[in-house]
């Protein structure tokens, strides 16, 4: 599988592990520096956004992809991301979103890794 090929199938992991609440597998994906910038413009670090993910006050509940594509310079790339996502977020209801994300990833010992995203609708 070349780098661009698993990039995007990391971008489906990754909403596999957030409707899965499964922390874990999100750490690995994750470098510690990444950064999450919600659509309100509000940006948190890994841990802060993952404790909210465990703690209920993001709830996933289905992501159908319709845009998955990266480019890849060397060992930094660039994804986007636009998926029909079921969500219910700070104690909102449960609502459908057309969420696009733009992550940025590096390649460290041979692992690529998300460093950031950015939230917006499509």
């Amino acid at each position: 599988m070349d780098d661009r090929a698993t990039i995007e199938k990391m971008y489906r992991e990754y909403w596999r592990c957030m409707i899965g609440k499964d922390i874990d597998e999100l750490k690995r994906l994750m470098a510690e520096e990444y950064t999450l910038t919600h659509m309100t413009g509000v940006r948190q670090t890994r841990d802060a956004f993952l404790r909210g993910l465990a703690d209920g006050t993001f709830n996933y509940y289905s992501a159908e992809h319709d845009l998955v594509r990266a480019e890849v310079q060397g060992d930094r790339a660039v994804l986007t991301g636009k998926s029909r996502v079921t969500a219910a977020v700070y104690g909102g209801g449960k609502a459908a979103w057309r969420l696009r994300g733009d992550f940025t990833l590096k390649k460290e010992n041979g692992v690529w890794l998300f460093t950031g995203s950015k939230a917006s609708t499509y």
